[in-house]
Order: C-alpha cells, then sequence, then structure tokens
C-alpha cells in the first residue's frame, strides 16, 4: 500500500507567514516545495569540523553531549561572523530586535 505524503510536510503556511513577518525571503521555493536548508547544512557542516572532527572522539554520550552544549555557546556568544559584520549573532539578535522593535508599544 502506497502511503500518501501530506503537503504539510512540504511546505508549512504557518512558517511561510513567520518568515514574512520577520522579513525573511524563503532561499529558494514555491507552492509546494520544501525550502532549502543550505543554512542547516552550512552549520552542521561548521559543527563536524570544529568540534566532531577536532576533539573527538569521546568516551560517553554525556561528553559528546556536553562539549556539543559548550560548541552552541560559543558558536553564538564568542564566534564572530563574517556575514553579520564581524559580531556575534546573540550581539546581531539583539541589534535586530532593539532596531525592529524599539517602537513598538508594550501590550498589557
Amino acid at each position: 500500500m502506497q502511503r500518501l505524503v501530506e503537503l504539510a510536510q512540504y511546505t508549512s503556511i504557518a512558517f511561510t507567514e513567520r518568515l514574512a513577518q520577520a522579513g525573511i525571503a524563503p532561499s529558494i521555493g514555491s507552492v509546494a516545495d520544501a525550502y532549502d536548508n543550505a543554512l542547516a547544512e552550512s552549520t552542521i557542516g561548521l559543527f563536524k569540523t570544529e568540534l566532531i572532527k577536532l576533539r573527538g572522539p569521546w568516551k560517553t554520550f554525556s561528553d559528546a553531549e556536553f562539549a556539543t552544549a559548550e560548541w552552541i555557546d560559543w558558536y553564538n556568544h564568542h564566534r564572530l561572523h563574517g556575514a553579520l559584520d564581524h559580531i556575534t549573532p546573540v550581539e546581531y539578535e539583539t541589534a535586530h530586535h532593539h532596531h525592529n522593535h524599539a517602537a513598538e508599544p508594550l501590550s498589557a
């Protein structure tokens, strides 16, 4: 028996709307096409290069989990990114939210 695939598995209307609200254009795609996951693949590649290949192998799963958490913290709070004008992702996100939400009234 052939299993039918739901279109929601490929295109999420909510995801598309959220991208639009944030002013983000999908990298590729049209109705019923999957969006490009190049950003995720790029980050996974960095993770493998900067952590897995350099510091592994680990003796336990917990060792790998702890190393991953450390790498994510470093990546977000200390690693300077050329695509972000040589600041960290946290600094970039903070500036983005400050710039885009500073004039918004607080809701009750």
